[in-house]
């Protein structure tokens, strides 16, 4: 089998340093179990009231700062480690430090006690944001009242119904609903029949945005409300550590002898929830062929590593043991190592070459995982597919390759690729870093979202 590793091994010798180190990350750096999403071909679209991706420059005010004393009301479907939730989080923190009052509801309660969920609302109450129960009077006292309401994710609008009742009407006019899935089954009239009515639709890529109006109208008769394309943001505290090169080399030191790999070998990475559509046993085949391109070619390399973060050594999914099969039977378990999920995915950042993204069908939503790789200055290998090509340039900060089988031979490749032309790869790592600092900070996102939220509260108070 592909070795497992599940996190990293205490090493005695540096772990005070270590623990320093992570410990100055915040819980903010998360790994996201991100959901499959969409392709289209964006590059020619642009849809009405989208936010343009480059923020202001030279203004070093708060752009939320408008937010001040007012209520917001967020609504989340779950409160869990996957992205959306924690995108939300996030928003709300950013509320927060400018002093709007913040309220947290999450539709889907666990039945029984989860450590995940008292976690992540013990981390919301501790930065002031308040948590209460999605039903009862309280919950409609507090949506009348509010002066907006985000609703988080297609599935979240079945709340609307279920709890605001006869008072849905009276609501609608100051809903923003933030939207980030596009598999086909989150398309039923349940879920979005109030979509048309809503103050707007904020939405993480164009493609997405292109996706979402296509579909509403094909498939459901309904007309998608004014949309705002907003590219996501790098936290602080992520690039914090992509930019101090002490705690990169600590971090990247201690991954690679945890998973028993040298200083010199080269790491591709492949950092999302274990799942098909993520692609994971595509990547393989893509590395076993990269392997026997290099022998055939007889091509002088370091030795290159599999690594693919995101594994459940708990209950291993049919998926994940297909991927490990294959390891075996192409006997290449020196050269694969299967990480657990991890809330940090700072030290495997800090400690590889290449970031795959490789995600298949339409591609990523957005895909968080690749501008955070960036951050490091690591080039990306991934499809040319969905948010991916909003975010990588061909060719300039990495390669792009088809989805699907007729992908596999290209991204092999590409590994190629970046294993025999060292220079061309640290150069695009460096673009990556630069393109990161110029478009995917975390105030570039706060302008943008600043952007949406004006409009949506002028829209809401115009219908006052």
């Amino acid at each position: 089998m592909g070795k497992p590793s599940t996190g990293l091994i205490p090493i005695q010798k540096r772990w005070p340093l270590i623990a320093l180190v992570l410990f100055s990350l915040s819980t903010a750096i998360v790994f996201f179990i991100r959901s499959s999403s969409d392709y289209c071909d964006n590059r020619h679209y642009e849809p009405e009231n989208s936010i343009h991706m480059t923020a202001p420059v030279g203004s070093y005010a708060n752009p939320l700062s408008f937010m001040k004393s007012k209520l917001v009301l967020l609504v989340s479907h779950e409160l869990s480690l996957s992205g959306g939730p924690l995108l939300l989080m996030e928003l709300a923190f950013l509320l927060r430090s400018v002093g709007a009052e913040v309220v947290w509801m999450t539709n889907q309660e666990p039945t029984e006690p989860d450590e995940v969920t008292y976690s992540l609302e013990h981390k919301m109450l501790d930065r002031g944001v308040q948590v209460i129960p999605a039903k009862g009077q309280k919950a409609i006292d507090t949506s009348l009242k509010a002066d907006l309401v985000i609703l988080n994710t297609a599935v979240a609008g079945k709340w609307l119904d279920a709890v605001l009742k006869e008072n849905v009407p009276h609501v609608l006019p100051k809903v923003l609903w933030w939207i980030h899935e596009m598999r086909g089954h989150y398309f039923k009239v349940e879920y979005v029949k109030h979509l048309p009515f809503v103050a707007g639709a904020m939405i993480d890529s164009h493609t997405t945005a292109k996706y979402w109006k296509n579909r509403t109208r094909e498939r459901l008769g309904i007309k998608m409300p004014d949309t705002y394309v907003v590219h996501l943001g790098n936290s602080k505290e992520l690039m914090e550590v992509a930019e101090n090169s002490v705690a990169k080399l600590v971090l990247r030191e201690h991954v690679r002898e945890s998973l028993g790999v040298r200083n010199e070998d080269l790491l591709f990475a492949i950092i999302n929830s274990v799942s098909r559509g993520k692609g994971q046993d595509l990547f393989l085949h893509s590395f076993h062929e990269s392997l026997q391109l290099i022998q055939v070619k007889k091509l002088q390399v370091p030795k290159m590593h599999a690594v693919v973060v995101g594994s459940d050594m708990n209950a291993q999914t049919k998926f994940e043991t297909e991927l490990r099969n294959f390891v075996v039977e192409k006997k290449i378990q020196d050269r694969v190592h299967f990480v657990n999920k991890t809330l940090n995915v700072a030290p495997y950042l800090a400690s590889i070459d290449v970031l795959i993204q490789n995600s298949q069908a339409r591609g990523e939503c957005f895909g968080r995982i690749t501008i955070e790789a960036m951050a490091f200055q690591l080039p990306v290998l991934g499809t040319a597919a969905g948010g991916t090509m909003e975010i990588v340039v061909n060719g300039t900060t990495g390669w792009l390759h088809p989805a699907g089988k007729e992908g596999v031979t290209p991204l092999a490749q590409n590994i190629v690729k970046m294993a025999t032309q060292v220079e061309r790869r640290l150069t695009m790592g460096k673009k990556g870093y630069e393109r990161v600092k110029e478009m995917f900070l975390e105030h570039h996102m706060a302008h943008r979202i600043a952007l949406v939220l004006k409009e949506v509260l002028k829209k809401s108070k115009g219908h006052n």
